[in-house]
């Protein structure tokens, strides 16, 4: 074959060529688990922000804004309204977070690891059930939810921690932990097995991360 008819024919097969767009809801099957493109890049990148953010390091936020923009829409799918409100409110304290984690003080120092005090324990305390009040009743008054007490006490406990994140305050990875276990449960009734997988290791890793963070501190 010469080069001329070689060239007529890769022109011919690309003018025969044509690509279907990918469908990011598809159904995709691993072994007995059923998931879809975009809660597998919802995932991976929910990983990597909670490695990074046990890790104390800055790209917890960008990895995290990613996630959570998805997740809005993954929520959204299955009727969790107050968890793709997080995510909203997660993507927005992320970019403060992000500024807070850059800002350094009087003394060119960043922003270190610090304890609540017993006055802020009280204070987030209370404020974590007003939201989950306000929250639950939204979610039961003017949504179809079917898990309104979990959705609102979930979102309620992920506030607290995103805003103690931000602070560099030891204790958002209790809230994180507790968020998470809730959170695996209510994902696999949402059948996002991934996702509830996803939380699984979550609450391992906030676990380490604690205990990392806590060798800070104590230092």
């Amino acid at each position: 074959m010469s080069f001329n008819q070689l060239v007529a024919k890769l022109i011919l097969f690309k003018g025969n060529l044509t690509f279907a767009p990918m469908d990011f809801n598809a159904l995709i099957e691993l072994g007995p688990i059923q998931t879809t493109p975009i809660e597998l890049i919802a995932v991976f990148f929910g990983l990597l922000s909670v490695w990074k953010m046990k890790k104390e390091n800055i790209l917890v936020y960008p990895f995290g804004i990613i996630n959570v923009l998805i997740y809005v829409y993954i929520c959204f799918q299955t009727k969790l309204y107050a968890y793709a409100g997080i995510n909203v409110f997660y993507a927005i304290m992320s970019v403060y977070g992000w500024y807070k984690w850059t800002t350094k003080d009087s003394d060119a120092r960043s922003a270190r690891i610090t304890s609540c005090s017993g006055k802020q324990y009280l204070f987030y305390s209370v404020i974590i059930l007003v939201i989950f009040s306000i929250l639950r009743l939204l979610l039961t008054r003017l949504t179809d939810s079917m898990v309104p007490t979990l959705d609102a006490l979930t979102t309620a406990i992920y506030i607290i921690a995103m805003l103690l994140l931000a602070f560099k305050k030891i204790e958002h990875w209790i809230l994180w932990i507790t968020g998470d276990v809730i959170s695996i449960g209510l994902f696999a009734y949402e059948k996002l097995y991934f996702s509830s997988l996803q939380f699984l290791i979550f609450t391992i890793i906030a676990i380490l991360g604690f205990l990392e963070w806590r060798i800070k501190l104590i230092k």
